[in-house]
């Protein structure tokens, strides 16, 4: 098992859009394991590469006992969002917040060998599906979130324990999102 740190929020790697994997081979295949070795530990929902530091398309997810990967994922989301549903986020622990997302989604990707998958989810696996890409692309869940919400949570995040610290492993206890952080 090897479980790697996890990046916190103002690590500029969150902020940085992911490369698409060219090469499926062992490196790939170990960066998968660590992914999910890393997600099981914490406990999470789901984890992307960047969250551990490295700058490719790859995610893993923990959803409702199905546990999988994507690799170069795109996204097919339905029209209709759902209620502010909570969502937490191992690079922010402890802290959950309201974020709309789809309802539905649809994931295109390919596996650790190269074989394509179409993964389709409601609910929590579709919420996973969105948080994973944005991480991919750059995007945190506070920057889904309205102004006034973003800012209220803003505050919580500076007022953090672990704000400014430098990419701990970090243990996180969810207060929402069904026991796990996305």
């Amino acid at each position: 098992m090897a479980i790697q740190s996890i990046r916190l929020f103002g690590d500029p790697v969150l902020r940085t859009p992911a490369e698409p994997v060219t090469d499926f081979d062992k490196e790939l295949r170990k960066l998968v394991k660590d992914l999910t070795d890393t997600m099981l530990d914490a406990p999470g929902a789901g984890l992307a590469a960047p969250q551990i530091g490295v700058g490719l398309r790859v995610f893993t997810y923990h959803v409702d006992d199905q546990l999988g990967h994507l690799i170069n994922p795109n996204l097919d989301l339905s029209d209709e969002m759902d209620e502010e549903g909570e969502e937490g986020c191992l690079s922010f622990p402890g802290l959950t917040y309201p974020t709309p997302r789809a309802v539905r989604a649809v994931a295109k990707g390919f596996n650790m060998h190269g074989e394509p998958v179409t993964l389709e989810g409601t609910d929590l696996m579709a919420r996973c599906f969105q948080h994973e890409t944005d991480h991919l692309d750059g995007v945190l869940f506070i920057d889904r979130m309205d102004a006034q919400q973003r800012k209220l949570a803003m505050k919580e995040i500076r007022q953090a324990e672990w704000s400014g610290l430098a990419a701990p492993v970090v243990k996180f206890s969810p207060h929402a999102t069904h026991g796990k952080a996305l």
